[in-house]
């Protein structure tokens, strides 16, 4: 094989495939629950149908956080993955902004 065969197949090796669309959630830690588990609210907003009023709904996320570097209050990016428990089915993608960023 010629040396750019070879490079361009070391390329491609060294590129992941592409993953399936994954949901990305943003949202606030409300809980540490255990060892390497976040508990995380993602607030939406969406208008009633029929009063036109603005109303938020809340929902709760089991996160892997797998270096233990989220905190309680921080602001925090969450994307789906495959099943690692019962209830967890995300992981930490980032800590967006620290609790005392927050307050600032």
């Amino acid at each position: 094989m010629s040396e750019t065969t070879t490079e361009s197949v070391a390329a491609a090796a060294a590129i992941p495939a592409e993953r399936h669309n994954r949901k990305l959630r943003k949202g606030v830690v409300i809980s540490k629950s255990g060892n390497k588990t976040i508990v995380v609210q993602s607030e939406r907003r969406r208008v009633h149908p029929e009063y036109g009023k603005v109303v938020r709904q809340f929902k709760k996320y089991h996160v892997h956080d797998e270096r233990n570097e989220a905190k309680v209050g921080d602001r925090v990016e969450i994307v789906e993955c495959r099943p690692l428990s019962s209830l967890k089915h995300w992981r930490l993608l980032a800590v967006v902004a620290a609790e005392g960023a927050q307050q600032a």
